[in-house]
């Protein structure tokens, strides 16, 4: 039955409430970054809604890049680096209303999934918030959603046919903060880490967020200065439980491996050696082009 409404979903165009998750997670925005890293760490979240207390209407969203974002990556370092003067321990202490994106694209219950779908390849950001009339956070639909919802159309692709081929890679040795900042930049959710022409893992925004959110970030400190982590290599936050794939595994096999083992990309590899990179957010802009 599952599968078959999978399959009917962009015949019927539904509306997102019917794949939207309702059981939202949001914080207020004096929340510390901290407590907000814990909380995404904790729930596996990549993107926290920050609503009004009185309300609960939306009035921001603070992520897993945020957080990158604040560790060097860019603008945001400017609170670490200025209001806070270099202390990281200070910084991560502020609100989140330092650090919260609050330019946000919203979408009523009555949107359609092809609609959210569209925005998030067009915008390349990984989930949208869902409101009501009155701008009350109801709901939050991700790439993760509509892959589910989609996972089961008919296609004839291959990894090799969507797959982002010479990603940009780091070495093992790369600090944090040039991580960060490639991350940034380049607007990279995850990098693959190669050392001697070899895949030794890969780093992901969630990599970095669970640095901050599990106190691991503290025991790199000896003065509270930034520059204590910042010059940490990238080694030291690389998983040892590396999955890939090959160009010629098919689309929906690699799409149902994502959602059973709950993660977002696979390096893929051929004839021994990194050719691309497939992510979920690859697979939503091609599954939903079909």
């Amino acid at each position: 039955m599952e599968n078959n409404m999978h399959k009917d979903v962009k015949k019927q165009n539904i509306s997102v409430n019917e794949i939207a998750t309702t059981n939202v997670i949001s914080v207020p925005q004096t929340m510390s970054i901290i407590h907000a890293a814990k909380t995404m760490t904790k729930n596996g979240f990549r993107r926290l809604p920050v609503t009004d207390s009185g309300t609960n209407k939306i009035i921001g969203i603070v992520t897993a890049t945020d957080i990158a974002n604040l560790m060097g990556g860019g603008d945001k370092y400017n609170l670490v680096s200025g209001k806070h003067k270099g202390n990281l321990i200070s910084a991560l202490n502020d609100s989140v209303h330092e650090i919260m994106s609050k330019n946000l694209i919203t979408f009523g219950e009555d949107g359609m999934v092809e609609d959210v779908a569209k925005v998030i390849v067009e915008r390349k950001c990984g989930g949208m918030p869902i409101v009501d009339k009155d701008g009350v956070l109801i709901g939050i639909v991700t790439e993760r959603d509509i892959l589910k919802a989609f996972v089961d159309t008919p296609n004839y692709m291959s990894v090799g046919d969507v797959m982002t081929k010479r990603p940009h890679v780091i070495s093992p040795d790369t600090p944090i903060c040039s991580v960060t900042k490639e991350m940034i930049s380049k607007k990279f959710r995850r990098l693959p880490v190669v050392s001697d022409d070899v895949l030794y893992g890969i780093v992901t925004v969630m990599d970095i967020l669970k640095h901050v959110g599990n106190g691991e970030v503290f025991k790199d400190m000896v003065t509270g200065n930034a520059s204590d982590v910042m010059s940490v290599p990238v080694r030291n936050l690389v998983s040892d439980n590396l999955l890939t794939t090959v160009p010629d595994e098919s689309l929906t096999d690699i799409a149902n491996t994502m959602l059973r083992k709950n993660i977002g990309a696979f390096p893929v590899i051929d004839n021994s050696h990194l050719t691309g990179i497939i992510t979920e957010f690859d697979l939503v802009r091609a599954l939903t082009k079909i």
